[in-house]
């Protein structure tokens, strides 16, 4: 009785597609891989590169066994790996994304040649002095005046905001994008609670809180409840 493939090579409209069995060993599943390769045809130097994505479905790949697979598919020189795709993570993976999630609450000053930095969302209960920096992986809420340099989405999030009651910061930066605070401003003065964001040209853009509610409808995890009075 035959058993039962442990590779599935599959063309798609962007390449091909390996699925890979993740019940059989590590070492059956390579040697399956490398014989089923070496059977490929019309596939030749000459031709253009296809695009390959794995899916390795509940197994584990390390990163030497991933590297392992590159360079197996590699040797079909036109062939190229994409995507790695697993349904299951590492315990470290799995508490980064539990940590980006978290919304850590910090009552300080950060005072000049100070930087403040959490993984997820940031509430300050302070100030952020000039000279002060302050850093999230998320979202930056800052129940005080921001006088410094405030980075929110550090790993990449666009979406992300920065959210202060007294707005005249030295430096916003959301993800990759940089701004200073308008000229207009007169540190003097009160000003009520602001939102700074990134709006489809790509720039940061200065608003009233009030706008965040429409722009990022999904900032709040609260999902229902009573109002009263």
């Amino acid at each position: 009785m035959k058993n039962r493939q442990n590779v599935m090579i599959k063309g798609t409209k962007n390449g091909l597609s390996l699925q890979l069995n993740d019940r059989c060993s590590y070492e059956e599943l390579l040697s399956e891989l490398e014989e089923k390769l070496s059977d490929l045809k019309g596939l030749d130097t000459d031709s253009p590169l296809i695009s390959v994505r794995i899916l390795a479905g509940n197994r584990l790949l390390g990163e030497e066994q991933q590297e392992e697979l590159k360079d197996l598919i590699r040797q079909k020189q036109n062939l190229i790996v994409e995507e790695i795709e697993s349904n299951v993570i590492t315990k470290e993976e799995a508490q980064a994304h539990i940590d980006e999630q978290e919304v850590t609450s910090v009552a300080t000053i950060v005072r000049s040649g100070q930087v403040l930095e959490v993984p997820g969302d940031l509430l300050l209960v302070g100030d952020v002095n000039p000279g002060g920096t302050v850093r999230a992986g998320g979202n930056i809420f800052i129940m005080g005046a921001l006088k410094g340099v405030a980075h929110a989405g550090y790993t990449g999030k666009s979406e992300s905001v920065i959210v202060a009651s007294f707005m005249t910061p030295s430096q916003l930066r959301i993800s990759d994008c940089i701004s200073r605070a308008p000229d207009h401003y007169d540190k003097g003065e009160h000003h009520q609670m602001e939102c700074a964001y990134i709006d489809r040209t790509h720039q940061i853009v200065i608003d009233r809180l009030q706008v965040l509610k429409h722009l990022r409808p999904n900032i709040t995890r609260f999902k229902g409840g009573h109002y009263y009075g």
